[in-house]
C-alpha cells in the first residue's frame, strides 16, 4: 500500500495526464484508512480492488461531514474548518491535519491562474466569514494577504471609510500591482447599492472584483447575469470573477468571468444523473446538467471524493464548468450559490 508521503508527492506533481492514476491511488488509500468512507463502501457493496476508472469511484455524500469525523488514518488534527449555519441546521466540519499542505495547495491553485501573490493588493470584504473564527475562506485569504507583502492588503468588516480611503490612494497613485477586491456577494451588493460614489475605482488600472457567491439569507438570490450586471456597473469593471470552494474541499476553482470555472490542477468534476445519484458520467455530453461530484486530491487526510448538492453543467468540449443552482431542500452554504 502506498504511503501518505508518497501520495502527497504524486499530488504535488499531478497533471491532466496523471490525474486518473493519482486519484485511483488516493481512492485505494482512503478506502483502507478512512473508517467512515470504508464503511460507506461496504454499505454500497463496493470492493475497492474492483475500481478501475474514475466514474466507478463512489462519492461520499457531503451531508456526512455534518455528523462524522471524516479522517484518513489516525492523524493529529491541527484545526477544524466549519461551515456557516442557519437556525436548526447542523454545520459541516472538515478536520484538517496539515495546514501547510492546505497553504501550499491553495497558493499554487491561485497563482497558476492569476500569477504571483506579490503582484497583488488584496482587499477582503468578507463580513459574514469574519464573524466566525473557523472559516476556511478566511484562513486562506489571510495567508494570501500575508504573501502579498502589501501594506494595503487586509480584511474589512464593512465598506467603511478605511476601505474607500485606501482604494482611493491606489486610484490616485497606482503602483503597478493588481488590486483584488474579494467579497462575499451580499456585501458587494450592499456597497454597490449604498449610494457611495465609486467612480474612482475606474481609475485603478488592474482592478479585479471577485465574488464568493451566496447571500447568506441577507438578500434574495439573483440570476447570475443580473448579479454580475449590477456589480460590473457599480465597480466599473468588464467582468466579475468568482471563486468556487467550500468547507469540505481544500482545493478551489476560479472563474475569470461569465460564471465559467476552470477546475484547478488538484480538482476534477464529474456529473451525476439527478434521478440516479449512482450514475456518474465522465463524458459531459451525456447530460445537459446534473449533480456535481468533486474529486479533490488535496483532501488527502479526509475524503477526496465528495458528492455535493450543487447542480452544474460543463462547457462543451472543455473541462470548464458552471454552477447553476442547488438541489431542492439543500442547505444554504458558503460556496457559489447563484441560480441561473
Amino acid at each position: 500500500m502506498i504511503t501518505r508521503s508518497a501520495l502527497q508527492q504524486l499530488i504535488k506533481s499531478v497533471e491532466a495526464a496523471t490525474f486518473e492514476q493519482t486519484a485511483l491511488a488516493v481512492f485505494r488509500f482512503q478506502a483502507a484508512h478512512n473508517a467512515v468512507y470504508g464503511q460507506y463502501l461496504q454499505l454500497r457493496n463496493v470492493r475497492p480492488a474492483s475500481i478501475k476508472r474514475l466514474t466507478e469511484i463512489p462519492f461520499l455524500p457531503i451531508e456526512l461531514f455534518k455528523k462524522h469525523r471524516i479522517v484518513s488514518q489516525n492523524v493529529a488534527i491541527q484545526t477544524v474548518f466549519e461551515s456557516s449555519g442557519t437556525t436548526g441546521l447542523h454545520n459541516s466540519r472538515h478536520y484538517v491535519a496539515d495546514l501547510a499542505w492546505y497553504n501550499e495547495t491553495s497558493t499554487r491553485i491561485f497563482e497558476q491562474q492569476y500569477g504571483p501573490l506579490t503582484d497583488f493588493h488584496i482587499f477582503a470584504l468578507l463580513p459574514s466569514y469574519l464573524e466566525r473564527n473557523n472559516a476556511s475562506l478566511v484562513y486562506m485569504v489571510q495567508e494570501f494577504i500575508q504573501k502579498t507583502n502589501s501594506t494595503y492588503s487586509g480584511f474589512f468588516l464593512n465598506t467603511a471609510d478605511n476601505l474607500c480611503r485606501q482604494l482611493r490612494q491606489l486610484a490616485q497613485a497606482p503602483d503597478g500591482r493588481k488590486v483584488l477586491l474579494w467579497g462575499v456577494t451580499f456585501a458587494l451588493l450592499d456597497w454597490a447599492d449604498s449610494g457611495d460614489d465609486l467612480s474612482f475605482l475606474q481609475k485603478i488600472p488592474h482592478l479585479i472584483v471577485m465574488e464568493t457567491g451566496g447571500m447568506k439569507g441577507r438578500r434574495r438570490e439573483l440570476l447570475r447575469e443580473e448579479l454580475h450586471a449590477q456589480l460590473t456597473s457599480a465597480f466599473g469593471v468588464s467582468v466579475i470573477h468568482s471563486e468556487y470552494g467550500m468547507t469540505e474541499l481544500l482545493s478551489q476553482s476560479y472563474s475569470a468571468g461569465e460564471g465559467v470555472f476552470e477546475p484547478s490542477v488538484t480538482m476534477r468534476l464529474l456529473l451525476r444523473d439527478i434521478n440516479d445519484p449512482f450514475a456518474v458520467y465522465e463524458n459531459p455530453a451525456k447530460l445537459r446538467y446534473g449533480g456535481l461530484n468533486v474529486i479533490d486530491l488535496a483532501n488527502l487526510d479526509s475524503c477526496a471524493f465528495v458528492e455535493t448538492q450543487d447542480l452544474g453543467r460543463f462547457v462543451p468540449d472543455s473541462p470548464n464548468f458552471e454552477v447553476i443552482g442547488r438541489f431542492d431542500n439543500s442547505d444554504v452554504r458558503g460556496c457559489n450559490l447563484l441560480v441561473v
